[in-house]
């Protein structure tokens, strides 16, 4: 084959979406499960979908789905979220988010305990652009705990 035609190929593909590459851009979806009249939920939804997520929403609460997925009380918000075979739980950046899901590490997911003040959802003009610090856990099968990453 000459040059053009396996460049025309590529290019046909690739805009077909059949390239590895296409398919390594697929966007996820979580599934969220909140409050349906929380704002602040809402306002995180907002920011995962700004940073690359798909979002599915479950307005009935999310207490059953917290202790369905395994994520102990003990690290709940106002909102559980299912990425993957990951258990999110609070207001997470996305970006900490992409992170575990390029990582992978052994754990039932992340969590921001409770609901801190300039994490994303409970940040903005609301709060008076307030930043208290917080830090994003990576919750292991045992229930226990380590810092995944610390905002400050």
């Amino acid at each position: 084959m000459k040059r053009r035609t396996l460049l025309k190929a590529a290019l046909s593909s690739l805009a077909l979406g059949n390239s590895p590459f296409a398919w390594s851009q697929a966007k996820m979806t979580l599934e969220v499960w909140k409050d349906p009249n929380c704002g602040c939920c809402k306002d995180w939804i907002t920011h995962v979908e700004a940073n690359g997520f798909d979002v599915r929403t479950f307005d009935t609460g999310n207490a059953a789905a917290r202790s369905r997925f395994g994520m102990p009380a003990t690290y709940g918000s106002c909102h559980t979220v299912r990425a993957g075979s990951y258990v999110i739980e609070g207001h997470v950046p996305a970006r900490e988010i992409h992170r575990l899901l390029k990582e992978k590490p052994t754990g039932i997911g992340l969590a921001v305990p409770g609901m801190p003040v300039g994490s994303p959802g409970m940040d903005g003009p609301a709060y008076g652009n307030r930043r208290d610090p917080y830090d994003v856990l990576l919750i292991l099968a045992d229930g226990s705990s380590r810092v995944f990453e610390s905002y400050r």
